[in-house]
């Protein structure tokens, strides 16, 4: 354990998000993605949820000021009438951490897999939630 860093952060997840440069993306899945067969490099958080994670990640994790959307979002399919309850919790977590976001990239969901698929890494989560899935794209630390 490090002070300042949050426990639910394994060691190997630290490791990338130290590796990942400007413009690298992470994907943090909820239970339902498909990972493993996606992923160039996964991190198996099996046992949390997004909220946390995304919690403890933008504390360490500056998020890419030079695009307009460094946060995006899986799509709700089209016809599906679920509206995700989730994303507004999202959106407090992210503005938190970063005062000038504006509005999360919805992504349609077979875009989103093969965006997923170039992301630096994949962490992999028990998050329950529908349409849990996010994308981070990482800035600079000024």
């Amino acid at each position: 354990m490090l002070k300042g860093i949050s426990n639910i952060l394994p060691p190997d997840l630290l490791k990338i998000l130290m590796e990942m440069g400007h413009g690298d993306e992470l994907v943090i899945a909820d239970g339902n993605f498909p990972a493993a067969s996606h992923a160039q490099r996964l991190v198996r958080c099996d046992g949390q949820g997004v909220p946390p994670l995304l919690e403890a990640i933008l504390q360490l994790f500056p998020l890419d000021s030079f695009v307009k959307h460094p946060v995006a979002l899986m799509a709700v399919v089209p016809g599906d009438k679920y509206v995700p309850e989730i994303w507004p919790v999202y959106k407090k977590i992210v503005k938190k951490y970063e005062s000038r976001f504006g509005d999360f990239d919805m992504i349609e969901r077979h875009a989103f897999y093969e965006r997923a698929k170039k992301a630096y890494a994949i962490v992999a989560t028990g998050e329950a939630a529908l349409y849990a899935n996010i994308i981070l794209k990482k800035g600079v630390v000024s």
